[in-house]
């Protein structure tokens, strides 16, 4: 059975996505690990964490700033420190929260503060104060992302400092009926966003137009945040540079994007690739390399099998032009996606064959391949988002992938179409006896 997806809004007359719900058992499953832990408490200052433990959102300039920081104390509520006006907003508009427990209280903004201010003091003393009353102040401390001056003051006021962040991951590994739901959702904001770049695309635009309709596609569906749109065409398609430009599409072109955005905070990762007018019998190749070691991980996928019995099945590094897994990190990938695009677990040759995770129902994960062409310079990237059920996976990703894509206009000569699976260059369609080559054998998937 297809999971569900439903409209961006709630109503009253069908069970959609039930935040309350989804804020309490967020909630429940990362206070049940703390209790098994040995750690007396977590302080999180990863906006996504803090979304997690305390459902709030201030707004996604605040993601990097590490500025506002939250507490989990074991067996109790979580405290959230705010900039001042958003700790008061989070009293009016957040009763789960609780008035008490939503306080003013701001760190060092990345150093952006004078250490003479004594913003990291101020931090670490209100954390000894929550612990001390709690008796926790002998027990670690788990931190998922700190500030140095943080971290020493923390010290300073004998609190031993330790990982949480892997408690963290652990939590938002299996994601709740409500998290998949949000997450399909996600997804079916950017199946839209790519039906409409497909149509968009033609020689003379730009990569950055690419990126710049992509997203306002995204934010007019509700998107509350477009991560990042890359967007990669002709030449700079091998190596993967990982960043748009302004290079304007040019017929033959190969073009692949990777369209990362968050719906009610939780993310998608979804590659797609397209030839601009025509496909290279080169690029042809590729894109079905691709798909095809993407299509044997997907079909490995159940509950049981662990990542290493995936990543077996991907190339080496050597194999696609690589010296190791390290120089080709993340080409032949897998990450889990939640309320960030990377968490666990992770695919990949450099990490997983010696240190395997297993594949449980209820996981969320992206998988994605990349292929470069015999030319030297076409490639094509591919990748599906999807969730494991109780005896395999559902892919949420559902924009066309299982062939070569042709974007642009469609061209006529005086003996009918052009063909769509031919070299960009004219004089490359001549043999050297001077008769025109017939039309290549095999079709590529074509606009209509």
């Amino acid at each position: 059975m297809a999971l569900k997806t439903y409209g961006t809004m709630g109503v009253d007359w069908e069970e959609r996505v039930e935040f309350e719900r989804l804020r309490t058992e967020r909630l429940t499953r990362i206070k049940r690990l703390l209790k098994e832990s040995d750690l007396g408490a977590l302080l999180c200052f990863d906006m996504n964490n803090i979304r997690y433990i305390t459902a709030t959102h201030i707004g996604t300039w605040a993601m990097d700033k590490l500025a506002r920081f939250t507490l989990l104390p074991r067996d109790d509520e979580p405290i959230l420190w705010d900039f001042g006006s958003a700790a008061r907003h989070h009293k009016l508009y957040c009763p789960w929260l609780g008035e008490e427990r939503s306080r003013a209280g701001i760190s060092t903004q990345r150093g952006a503060m004078l250490p003479a201010a004594g913003r990291a003091e101020a931090v670490a003393h209100k954390i000894r104060v929550e612990l001390e009353e709690r008796g926790l102040l002998g027990a670690p401390l788990g931190v998922d992302a700190i500030e140095l001056p943080v971290l020493f003051a923390l010290q300073a006021e004998g609190i031993t400092v330790v990982d949480g962040q892997q408690l963290m991951q652990q939590a938002r590994l299996i994601k709740t009926r409500d998290e998949i739901t949000l997450l399909n959702t996600a997804c079916m904001m950017v199946d839209a966003a790519y039906d409409d770049l497909y149509r968009f695309m033609r020689p003379g635009v730009r990569e950055n137009e690419c990126v710049g309709l992509v997203s306002k596609t995204l934010y007019d569906m509700g998107s509350e945040h477009v991560e990042g749109v890359n967007a990669i065409s002709g030449e700079r398609c091998s190596p993967h540079p990982h960043v748009f430009s302004d290079r304007a599409l040019r017929p033959g072109d190969p073009a692949y994007f990777d369209i990362l955005h968050s719906y009610n905070g939780y993310r998608t990762c979804y590659y797609r690739t397209f030839a601009i007018g025509s496909a290279s019998q080169a690029m042809v190749d590729a894109y079905k390399k691709c798909r095809d070691i993407l299509d044997a991980a997907i079909n490995t996928i159940k509950p049981g099998v662990t990542t290493a019995d995936v990543v077996r099945l991907w190339p080496k590094a050597e194999e696609f032009g690589f010296p190791d897994e390290e120089a080709a990190f993340a080409l032949q990938y897998g990450h889990g996606v939640g309320l960030s695009i990377w968490e666990k677990p992770i695919f990949s040759r450099l990490v997983s064959l010696d240190h395997p995770e297993v594949i449980q129902e209820g996981m969320v994960f992206a998988l994605e391949t990349f292929w470069p062409a015999s030319d030297g310079w076409t490639a094509a990237r591919i990748e599906e988002q999807l969730v494991v059920t109780k005896d395999g996976c559902e892919v949420i990703t559902r924009f066309p992938a299982e062939e070569l894509l042709v974007a642009g206009t469609r061209y006529h000569t005086i003996n009918g179409p052009l063909a769509t699976k031919r070299e960009a260059q004219s004089h490359l369609n001549v043999k050297a006896n001077g008769h025109r080559r017939g039309a290549l054998a095999h079709s590529v998937t074509e606009r209509a």
